[in-house]
């Protein structure tokens, strides 16, 4: 490598590096927000001040605090997290830009994750990437506005936004194009993705998104964010009265390591109720994306969605008997819509043998409130969906699938930096080099034009001339499927996956919130 270039940006210059094997060049680590600790914790995010002679930014810098899940209780990470690294190829012509937003279940992750640097896909689709860090977890996922009026419900999507104006105000000085600016994330990032969709201050700020594997669902409502900011206080071994300035002056990683425990010993994620998530605030975040999307009032951008055939394959080892699977699963169900439960219930035949309860699972987290954002924006907005099913042959060995996340290595087209590597390097990867070859196509025709290739027909009702509901299947032999699980995805129609607690009076009436209507507010 060699010293890149000096890029003057709105706060100052700063200098990156150039890969001449790899044919990129690289700018790590620039920031786009002030310190978040101290004063800043819990707040809207301030942008970075100004500084003067040259910035080097050859250097990742930190991610956001997080745990390693380690045989210690080890916390990684700085709350002065919020910087970016672009990577581009190595010419001077003004490109489409990408703004990648990483996932990591809302507590983990980070802009540099070796997956995600994205010079090979920078390259391959000829585009500007753009790779972001924002708070994660305690300091970024909780609406702690129930403890003191001075702090803001969504610091993580309001780290996001204020990334999309620092590329809309600099990235025209790396040679991308502000007016072709690509949102795109995938799980925890795919959900912020069709967060920030419905969000009002985003509007103009993208002009195409990808979503990949989102739980769209996973939005905190009312009830959710008075619990888990009660939680905190709790195990942190505060006083019930703890104040903001109380939380402000703990250590950032003896937080980190009381929302790791009040998430695992909470006992809560059996009911689908995470601890972290965006907060609908009515303000920032108006209302849950899946109303806000079927009233219309999303970003009316081009939109390619879709999820993996085995998300939650790990699941399948979750419980020995059937009875309690099927426990588990109609529990799980409940906490959302009571009424409507048993009905998705049947449609995976009770989810008594591992397979089901996978496929449900997965259903409820990703696919399901997947098909049903896609079916309502394509209504108003050019949509495409997808399922990709490749998956290696040491994992269907194993009696697993395409697992959650395992498209990243095709689409990023960097196989030895999955997380299923170690799996992956045992062989059984044949045709992943042309699956990749084909994805990162239909990806980059997306991000240069709002629009995969002519191969695969846009989702949408059934016409005189197909079924519709068009889904381009990835595998080793691509292809066109038209209303996949036309069956389950029916079951799931009248389900309500909006308002969180529902099926759990006792808890809302122990936090004062009995009326279900109030949930969202």
């Amino acid at each position: 490598m060699s010293t890149g270039p000096e890029i003057a940006t709105t706060a100052g210059v700063v200098r990156g590096l150039v890969d001449e094997e790899l044919g990129i060049r690289t700018w790590r680590g620039v920031p786009f927000g002030a310190d978040a600790s101290g004063p800043r914790r819990f707040s809207a995010p301030a942008p970075v001040q100004p500084w003067r002679g040259v910035r080097d930014a050859t250097q990742f810098g930190p991610p956001a605090p997080q745990p390693t899940y380690s045989w210690t209780d080890k916390v990684i990470g700085d709350e002065d997290c919020l910087h970016l690294d672009i990577v581009r190829p190595d010419h001077d012509e003004q490109l489409p830009v990408i703004v990648y937003l990483h996932g990591g279940s809302f507590i983990m992750g980070s802009s540099h994750e070796r997956m995600l640097r994205g010079y090979h896909l920078s390259r391959t689709v000829d585009a500007v990437y753009v790779s972001v860090n924002f708070r994660l977890g305690v300091l970024g996922y909780l609406d702690l506005r129930t403890i003191g009026e001075d702090c803001v419900a969504n610091p993580a999507v309001r780290d996001q936004l204020l990334a999309l104006e620092w590329v809309q105000d600099n990235i025209a000085a790396f040679g991308g194009d502000p007016d072709n600016v690509t949102l795109m994330g995938e799980s925890a990032g795919g959900s912020a993705v069709t967060t920030l969709m419905g969000v009002p201050a985003a509007v103009g700020l993208f002009h195409r998104a990808i979503a990949q594997s989102p739980p769209i669902a996973m939005m905190h409502s009312r009830a959710q964010a008075n619990l888990w900011a009660r939680e905190l206080v709790y195990h942190m071994a505060l006083p019930r009265q703890a104040t903001l300035a109380d939380l402000r002056g703990e250590d950032a990683a003896d937080l980190v390591r009381a929302g790791q425990s009040m998430m695992w010993r909470g006992g809560e994620l059996m009911h689908l109720n995470s601890c972290y998530a965006p907060t609908i605030d009515g303000s920032v975040v108006p209302d849950h994306p899946l109303t806000l999307f079927e009233a219309g009032e999303q970003a009316q951008v081009p939109l390619l969605i879709g999820t993996n055939s085995d998300e939650a394959g790990f699941s399948k080892y979750f419980y020995l008997r059937t009875s309690a699977r099927s426990r588990a699963a109609l529990r799980l169900l409940t906490a959302f819509d009571p009424d409507h439960a048993p009905r998705v219930l049947e449609a995976y035949d009770g989810a008594t043998e591992r397979s089901q309860f996978a496929e449900l699972l997965a259903d409820a987290l990703f696919w399901s409130s997947s098909v049903r954002l896609a079916t309502a924006h394509a209504r108003t907005a050019p949509t495409w969906m997808y399922r990709f099913d490749y998956a290696p042959a040491a994992l269907r060995w194993l009696g697993l699938g395409a697992m959650h996340s395992l498209e990243l290595s095709a689409i990023f087209g960097d196989p030895g930096a999955s997380r299923a590597n170690g799996l992956t390097r045992l062989g059984g990867m044949e045709g992943i080099d042309e699956l990749t070859e084909t994805m990162q196509y239909h990806w980059g025709e997306f991000i240069r034009h709002g629009r995969p290739g002519p191969e695969w027909p846009a989702y949408g009702p059934a016409t005189d001339d197909t079924p519709g509901r068009a889904t381009a299947v990835f595998d080793e032999t691509p292809r066109v499927v038209y209303d996949p699980k036309a069956a389950k995805r029916r079951a799931w129609e009248d389900y309500r996956m909006t308002d969180w607690g529902n099926g759990r009076p006792e808890l809302l009436e122990e936090l004062g919130l009995m009326v279900s209507t109030e949930l969202g507010r």
